[in-house]
């Protein structure tokens, strides 16, 4: 009989734990924090490649090296502007993430207000970004 038991209470205890996730991420706050997650990525995923110019570009440079006696480097370098949005569109993303894990933290807690506030933080800061 017991070793019936045991597998039923674990059966049970996992449904009751997955029930309970569940319910946390199907709160109105956390719905908003699954919307905003994609957002969220694309936003860093731009500020990355914004800021590097990817493999083809680094591979064309490679072989150029130092020209001359002069030290000057034949690369191109980016343009003051684009790196400095670059910076900027990675910092809104860190920030934007940042706010995200807390409203998943307050959301986890049942704050559904520090919840509301943290999503509203990240979607200002994915809204102003360059």
């Amino acid at each position: 009989m017991t070793r019936f038991v045991w597998p039923v209470a674990g059966f049970l205890a996992a449904g009751l734990l997955a029930a309970s996730t569940a319910s946390a991420l199907a709160s109105p706050c956390g719905d908003r924090i699954a919307k905003l997650e994609g957002p969220v990525k694309d936003l860093a995923k731009e500020a990355i490649s914004a800021n590097t110019s990817g493999k083809a570009a680094a591979s064309a440079r490679g072989g150029q090296g130092i020209t001359g006696s002069g030290g000057g480097a034949s690369a191109e370098a980016a343009p003051p502007e684009k790196s400095a949005e670059a910076g900027q569109g990675g910092d809104k993303a860190l920030q934007a993430k940042v706010a995200l894990d807390e409203a998943r933290t307050a959301d986890q807690k049942g704050d559904a207000k520090a919840c509301g506030e943290a999503v509203d933080r990240a979607q200002k800061q994915v809204d102003s970004a360059p």
